[in-house]
């Protein structure tokens, strides 16, 4: 099974999930989803969804590499600055990987897959919120 993940870059949240058989290219994904993202939101994603600019003009995705041309010292720092911004999106599925339905095969029924992920998704945003609202607080008392 394959999980699509939207997540909020600035709290963390996990907004939206979509999922489908493990052959199901990343794009194609997204495609038959029919999740939008608003126009005005900056979309980071990984090289799974070339193609989504056309979709979406804000997105950016990491530059490939092929044979023919190699990679200028510019493209590498562009890259580098994306994967930096993404490493709290990464984070976020190294948690959902604890509860292994992310981490290798799953062997469950795929009836429940979506059920069971999303609910997963809603421990982490909970645990996410308290933690948030928690240092919140820490924040507020000190000024």
């Amino acid at each position: 099974m394959k999980a699509q993940v939207i997540i909020d870059q600035r709290n963390g949240q996990i907004l939206c999930t979509a999922y489908e058989k493990g052959r199901e290219h990343d794009f194609k994904l997204y495609k038959r989803s029919k999740i939008r993202i608003r126009k005005e939101i900056r979309c980071l994603a990984d090289k799974g969804y070339q193609g989504i600019q056309k979709y979406h003009h804000l997105s950016q995705i990491p530059k490939k590499k092929s044979r023919k041309h190699k990679f200028s010292p510019l493209d590498k720092k562009v890259n580098k600055k994306l994967a930096q911004e993404r490493v709290g999106i990464e984070n976020v599925f190294a948690h959902l990987k604890r509860f292994r339905i992310l981490q290798g095969r799953y062997r469950n029924r795929r009836k429940r897959f979506g059920l069971r992920f999303n609910l997963i998704a809603s421990i982490y945003n909970a645990r996410t919120l308290s933690r948030f609202k928690q240092s919140l607080n820490l924040f507020l008392q000190e000024v």
